[in-house]
């Protein structure tokens, strides 16, 4: 089993989880993380310090978030790995709650 970063995170990027994360399996790219499914070694230490609500472990994602299993795994091979918190875009907080935001992911 691995963490999954859902589509919550797309536009917000808070990366407090990164802060946590003993084997940085997180990666960074323009406005979404990713979790590295094969570092991540499952100790449940980021998924309470998103402020976007947007890791689950991976057999208990919300209904219609299965698709990021794969999209994390595609994307970590591609994006570089983050270790660093960083400040949040300036408009994280706006998009913070809104739906259906895939669209708005860029690669």
């Amino acid at each position: 089993m691995t963490f999954v970063v859902t589509e919550s995170c797309i536009k917000c990027k808070y990366t407090d989880c990164v802060d946590v994360c003993p084997v940085d399996c997180f990666h960074e790219g323009p406005n979404f993380l990713v979790i590295d499914p094969d570092e991540c070694i499952d100790c449940t230490l980021c998924e309470p310090e998103c402020p976007a609500e947007a890791i689950y472990a991976e057999d208990e994602l919300p209904e219609g978030q299965e698709q990021f299993i794969a999209l994390n795994e595609e994307l970590t091979k591609i994006w570089p790995v983050i270790t660093d918190v960083k400040d949040a875009p300036e408009d994280a907080d706006e998009w913070l709650k809104k739906e259906s935001k895939l669209e708005f992911l860029e690669r």
